[in-house]
């Protein structure tokens, strides 16, 4: 059943289950009815009901809909370019369809270049009436995490690429790390096993606790062959705001270190 259809038979959208949609052109509201489907692409209505990119031939005239199905708003890629969900999660046109939980998900569909289109999506629960304005309330802090000094030293050095904002930056090895932590703190004997010690304590310690990505492996995998939970630490860090540019600060002035460190 086509968005429009039910609109005219005066659903009101207010009760639990109501999607609302938002993109740079439009948005609407539609009620939790079983089979209706919202479309949303670079075309008009009434192939659409919400146009994104209607202006970039990459986005396919027909890109996308949300059916509403046994309780559940499910999310369909219709189009040739890839859509892009929170935590990385892509949907290609054979990609089966997903339910979309309660609350606020934004989704991203590929255009030309480096263009991503928003289209926000936001299913009411059984408390709410869906998103509202709150532009005079006071802004909410990033959720920072607790470092003792060691640990942030440690970690600035590791993540010093990230904290300079550098495009698709990676940490130090623990080896230059190493080298770079005995000339500033000598006296802390760092060495390579030091410093996986502590990293892992790090990542243990946040584990669980709303960090924003992985910081464990799974042990049935096995050992892992790569840093990936050490970027994660870093990114998430840098992301939360908890390190900071300032921080490297912490490193003095490296124009003043031998060349062997740097």
């Amino acid at each position: 059943m086509p968005l429009s259809a039910s609109l005219a038979r005066g659903v009101a959208p207010a009760t639990p289950g109501t999607l609302h949609a938002r993109t740079v052109t439009g948005e609407l509201s539609a009620p939790p009815r079983h089979g209706l489907t919202v479309r949303f692409g670079r075309g008009e209505k009434p192939d659409v009901d919400l146009g994104v990119g209607v202006d970039d031939l990459r986005v396919s005239r027909r890109h996308g809909e949300l059916t509403y199905l046994q309780g559940h708003w499910w999310l369909r890629n219709t189009g040739q370019q890839l859509v892009r969900l929170p935590r990385g999660r892509m949907m290609h046109l054979t990609t089966e369809p997903i339910p979309l939980t309660t609350g606020y998900t934004p989704l991203f569909v590929k255009g030309s270049g480096y263009r991503e289109h928003l289209v926000e999506l936001y299913v009411s629960g059984h408390d709410d009436q869906g998103p509202v304005s709150r532009r005079h309330a006071e802004t909410v802090r990033p959720e920072t995490w607790s470092l003792d000094d060691d640990e942030r030293l440690l970690l600035v050095v590791l993540g010093q690429r990230y904290l300079l904002y550098e495009e698709e930056p990676r940490p130090l090895t623990y080896r230059q790390a190493a080298e770079r932590l005995a000339y500033l703190r000598p006296e802390g004997k760092w060495n390579e096993r030091k410093i996986e010690f502590r990293v892992e304590a790090v990542r243990r310690r946040l584990h669980g606790t709303g960090f924003k990505y992985q910081l464990l492996h799974d042990k049935s995998e096995g050992r892992p062959v790569d840093n990936s939970l050490l970027q994660n630490l870093i990114k998430g860090l840098v992301e939360s705001t908890t390190l900071v540019p300032p921080d490297l600060e912490l490193m003095e002035d490296e124009a003043d270190w031998p060349d062997s460190v740097l």
